[in-house]
């Protein structure tokens, strides 16, 4: 059952409860006969619905999408979503929540760029499903199997369950024609591991390329380059893209103005935080705010999307 560390206005942060530790994740299967809508909500792992039959829909802060028997719809990291059952008509179809981070290892660390979602949502992804029939039907199969070893706990599930994980890990990488998740060299990305876990610690405070070039005992220009060459942004792209995507949450989960929210993430100045947050948004702060509460709707069951 899902337990929401914040709630405010019908958006809710949710804390994932993993139903065995070891596979970082939690799959479950909904049935429903009534008109329901969810509330808006998030959480930090990547989320896969797979419908086994009826119609829903699947609202994102960029997007409306119609499902239907054997659609399938990818939800990334920290992204705001909430279903809509517009009819009485039965439907079934099984939730996957997942972080997929943890399935990285030695062979898939050149991939740490695209999984950790560190310039693109794996939401950007959904039209391989929705271009290639045969990616759509193996990502069902690969959720539904998921599914099915979880409830039936056969010997070695757990097994069985981490390579259908990674399976679908390799079938995104695999149909991505768009190169969205292009792999980078994986000794790259670990000698960068400090620098992003120092945004991360420090994101609230004024973060100086100076100082992350020492982390690294690299020069400003030297570091400024590699930087971009293996994360494909710049440094400074970078952090203010980790600070509006935290910006995006606060505004739904927190009783904080627009101002206090631009300060906790690293944007006193109110003028530019606007400014910064509209280069990642249709919107300004206070109207993605108005609008994502305006959607969401009634009350939602525990569990429910």
């Amino acid at each position: 059952m899902q337990k929401p560390i914040e709630a405010m206005s019908g958006a809710i942060n949710e804390l994932v409860i993993y139903q065995n530790p070891l596979l970082f994740l939690k799959v479950w299967e909904l049935k429903r006969n009534s008109v329901l809508i969810g509330n808006w909500h998030h959480h930090k792992e990547v989320e896969l619905v797979a419908v086994d039959c009826g119609h829903m829909v699947m609202y994102t802060k960029r997007e409306t999408v119609p499902l239907a028997d054997g659609d399938v719809f990818l939800i990334g990291s920290s992204q705001l979503h909430r279903t809509d059952r517009p009819s009485a008509n039965p439907i079934r179809y099984v939730v996957l929540q997942v972080s997929l981070t943890q399935y990285l290892d030695q062979s898939t660390l050149p991939f740490l760029h695209g999984f950790s979602e560190l310039t693109n949502p794996l939401d950007d992804l959904n039209y391989i499903f929705r271009t290639d029939p045969d990616a759509r039907r193996e990502a069902h199969r690969l959720v539904m199997h998921i599914f099915a070893e979880m409830q039936t706990k056969r010997r070695g599930y757990e097994m069985a369950i981490a390579i259908s994980v990674r399976s679908l890990m390799l079938l995104l990488v695999r149909c991505d024609k768009r190169a969205l998740l292009k792999g980078s060299d994986d000794v790259e990305i670990i000698r960068l591991k400090p620098v992003l876990n120092y945004v991360d610690a420090h994101i609230a405070e004024k973060i100086s390329v100076h100082d992350v070039c020492r982390l690294l005992n690299l020069s400003y220009h030297y570091f400024v380059k590699y930087f971009k060459k293996v994360m494909g942004v710049t440094f400074l792209d970078y952090v203010n893209f980790k600070r509006i995507k935290l910006a995006e949450g606060m505004l739904l989960t927190r009783d904080l103005s627009i101002a206090e929210i631009g300060c906790s993430v690293g944007i006193p100045n109110v003028a530019q935080f606007y400014k910064m947050f509209r280069r990642y948004n249709p919107c300004s702060p206070k109207e993605f705010r108005l609008r994502l509460r305006e959607g969401s709707g009634g009350e939602g069951e525990a569990g429910e999307e």
